[in-house]
């Protein structure tokens, strides 16, 4: 069997993960690995943040690693909040304070296209094997709509729908979600690299 380490403490993307690559793969992440420091995102972009904690982890752990770096990415804002999406207000994972400034800054604004885009790196021994882009294009709304998910996810709609990410429900979330678009290229390409082993 496979090992694979995500370079995350998050169970819930763990678990995504791990249902999308099936069997033959031993899917952990850094909870197994208490003893290893927290990678610095010092990253202008998600394919530098990404390749930074996949390349520091996959040199403590035997295996694959795979890491992702994510975010919301607004055409008025000239991109932002990109890399900063999880701390645009200052403090890490206040989703309230990150959404309030959010709206504050798109005040007035018409033009609302945005994406959540995810890139993921896959490393082994300290060395770069691949890396995959997933998003899904939307617009963003004047205010919090629906109690599902997490992030900005009550102040996207994705093209296609009329409602929220937090509306739709995870179902529908995962199935035409940025991470989800990415994966798919993952599991094609360890497919592959399997073959021609």
């Amino acid at each position: 069997m496979q090992k694979l380490t995500v370079a995350t403490g998050n169970s819930h993307k763990t678990e995504e993960i791990r249902a999308m690559l099936g069997e033959g793969y031993e899917v952990t992440d850094l909870k197994s690995h208490p003893e290893l420091p927290e990678v610095e995102e010092t990253g202008t972009t998600f394919l530098e943040n990404a390749t930074l904690k996949a390349v520091q982890i996959s040199e403590q752990v035997g295996g694959l690693v795979l890491s992702d770096d994510s975010g919301l990415e607004v055409d008025a804002l000239d991109g932002a909040p990109g890399v900063y999406s999880a701390r645009y207000a200052g403090t890490q994972g206040d989703d309230a304070a990150n959404n309030a400034k959010l709206l504050s800054e798109l005040d007035g604004v018409d033009e609302r296209s945005a994406r959540f885009r995810c890139v993921m790196v896959l490393a082994e021994n300290g060395k770069v094997l691949a890396h995959f882009s997933g998003a899904v294009e939307g617009r963003m709304i004047d205010e919090l709509q629906g109690g599902g998910g997490f992030g900005y996810d009550p102040l996207f709609v994705p093209d296609g729908h009329d409602r929220t990410f937090a509306e739709l429900g995870d179902d529908v979330k995962n199935g035409l979600s940025h991470r989800a678009r990415a994966m798919e290229q993952v599991v094609t390409w360890l497919g592959r690299d399997a073959l021609e082993r």
